[in-house]
This record gives structure tokens, sequence and C-alpha cells, in this order.
């Protein structure tokens, strides 16, 4: 992955130091753009992006985008923010994370009002509280992902911490497998992940995640620099992402095909992909006024309560964790 990211480094410098013309000719011009995601794009949980792609709302905006696969949130943090890429997707609790470690980024933008990632547990395994996972096996898509910071803040508020449960890394496909499978009795993730399981023959119950903590949603992050020198960029790209959220939750059945036609390997699944989008918009879409803004105060409680649960060593100025400057 590091050479990868070093070319990577390499391609964006080249894209961003040419001369651009002026005038008609510059609104014209296509800028090419290398945007990390934390896992594959072709999973359902980036449906807004395979939209804007799809539909030409990238395209509609001068630009040509090329997903690349990080690992996890917090990596994708880590390479934004030390200029190796010039956007990224994360969720909105991230930037706390990352600004932790040194990390420069903010949040631009969130994929709806509520939380990506949920706690679902197996059922018929005796858990009914976040108390009863206490020595119990869980799984998430990584440690670098999110999601796990998540599974920690939800024990958090059982007094339990990542050493009284065991936790897997289990990969993007593991997560849910392992459960399915009875190698495990909970796990973290997005709904899609829950959806899978029951495809695959397992109970699985879905804890909303922000009905113990007040994490966030998906998020558009890009570093301090790239705001204050590519406002412009951040602009197009928020904003073209932004419509493919918009239609995902006008028309979840009508988004289906062109998910399909841009992630192929779903092809024959149509009604889990429609299933999964209807769950993103009950779990994570719905309740936002303005699309995209984020909450300050939402994520000023969330960052207190990582600090008081020692995910996070102490508190920075919420206006360094997020911007609402991109909200049109």
């Amino acid at each position: 992955m590091a050479s990868r990211i070093g070319h990577l480094a390499a391609s964006l410098l080249c894209t961003f130091s040419f001369a651009l013309p002026s005038g008609n000719a510059m609104a014209q011009a296509t800028e090419e753009v290398n945007y990390l995601l934390p896992a594959p794009p072709t999973l359902p949980a980036f449906g807004p992006w395979v939209l804007a792609q799809q539909r030409g709302y990238y395209a509609r905006e001068n630009l040509k985008v090329n997903f690349i696969v990080a690992k996890g949130g917090v990596d994708v943090a880590k390479q934004v923010g030390v200029g190796n890429a010039p956007i990224g997707g994360a969720i909105g609790d991230t930037p706390i994370i990352a600004r932790a470690q040194g990390i420069p980024v903010k949040a631009v933008a969130v994929i709806g009002a509520r939380a990506l990632h949920h706690l679902h547990v197996v059922e018929g395994q005796g858990i009914n509280s976040v108390a009863d996972l206490k020595g119990k096996t869980m799984t998430v898509m990584s440690y670098q992902d999110t999601s796990y910071y998540v599974l920690l803040g939800i024990l958090a508020t059982a007094g339990l911490t990542k050493n009284d449960v065991e936790v897997q890394a289990a990969g993007p496909v593991g997560v849910w497998q392992l459960p399915a499978t009875g190698k495990a009795v909970a796990f973290a993730g997005p709904i899609d992940f829950a959806i899978s399981a029951r495809g695959a023959g397992a109970r699985v119950k879905t804890l909303p995640s922000d009905h113990y903590i007040k994490t966030l949603t998906q998020a558009i992050i890009a570093s301090d620099e790239m705001i204050q020198k590519r406002p412009d960029l951040i602009q197009r790209l928020v904003r073209a992402t932004l419509a493919g959220l918009a239609d995902m939750m006008k028309d979840p059945k009508g988004a289906v095909a062109d998910f399909i036609a841009g992630s192929p390997s779903f092809k024959g699944r149509e009604a889990f992909v429609e299933e999964v989008f209807r769950g993103y918009n009950e779990y994570t879409y719905q309740g936002q006024g303005m699309p995209g803004a984020i909450d300050p105060e939402r994520l000023a409680a969330v960052q207190s309560f990582y600090v008081a649960q020692g995910i996070v060593p102490k508190e920075v100025p919420v206006a360094e964790l997020y911007t609402n400057q991109f909200i049109r």
C-alpha cells in the first residue's frame, strides 16, 4: 500500500501542477482527482459516490474521479492529511481521532443525519444489552476503520473496554460472515453488513449506535491545506457527491440499476441492493435538514465522549474538526 500511495502522490503532483487555461477554456478543463475511500467503492455503502460517478455528476463538475481504496477511515485521514490525496471518505468521527494524532483534516460534509456504523447482534446468544457482550467475540472490518472506535464507544457505555471482549478484524466480508457462521456473536458496521448476514441465514438484530453514543455518519474529509488552497475543487466534489445522495434518498429502487452498472458484481442481486439502500435511508440518511451539513453540537458531544473514555487524549476546538463552508 505504501508504494501504491507513493505512486499516487507522484501522480497527484502531476495532476495539480499543470497550468490551467483561463476564461472559457478553464471552465471546460477536466481535472483528474484521486478520491480515497475506506473500503471498496463497489460496496452499497458507497451508493452516493457510485451514483455521482455513473450519472455524470462528477463529470458535470469537470472532474474525472478515480476511487482508490485505503485501509479504513483513519488510514484515509492519514493519507489525505499528508497530501497523498486531495479528498477522502471516512465518517464524521474520524477527524476527532485524526486530530488527536496530529493529522490536519476536517470533515467538509456528512452523508446523512444519523450514524453509519451500528452494533449488530446474533439473536439466540443471550445478548440483550451491551453489558452482555462481556467475554464474547465480535468483529469489525479493521482496527484502522472508524467502526472499531465506534464499537469501543458503545462498549464504554456499559463500562466495558477492549480488554473485556475479543474483537477480531475480519475484513469487509469476514466481518459479517464470522457471526453468520457462529464464530462471533456481534459485529459493528453499516446496515448492509447486517442484511448480508441475514441473507446467509443468521438472525441478526440491529442496535442503532446513536441510541448509545452520538456518533456520525459517512463524511467527506479534506486537509486544512487543500481546503485553503483548492476550495473550488472541494466544493465541486462535495456538490457532486451530495447529488448522488439526493438520488439515493428520493428513489432507492430507481438507484439500483445505475449502482449495479458501476458495481457489476451485484448483478442478479437487485433485491438485496434495494433492501440495503432502503436500510441506509432508515438508519443513516434520514433527518438531515440541509444536505451535507455537519452539526457542531453533535460533533462536540462525540468528542467529549471519546475524551471521557480515553479513546483520544484531549479535546481540540470543534471548529478544527469540520467546516460547513461547502454546504449550499
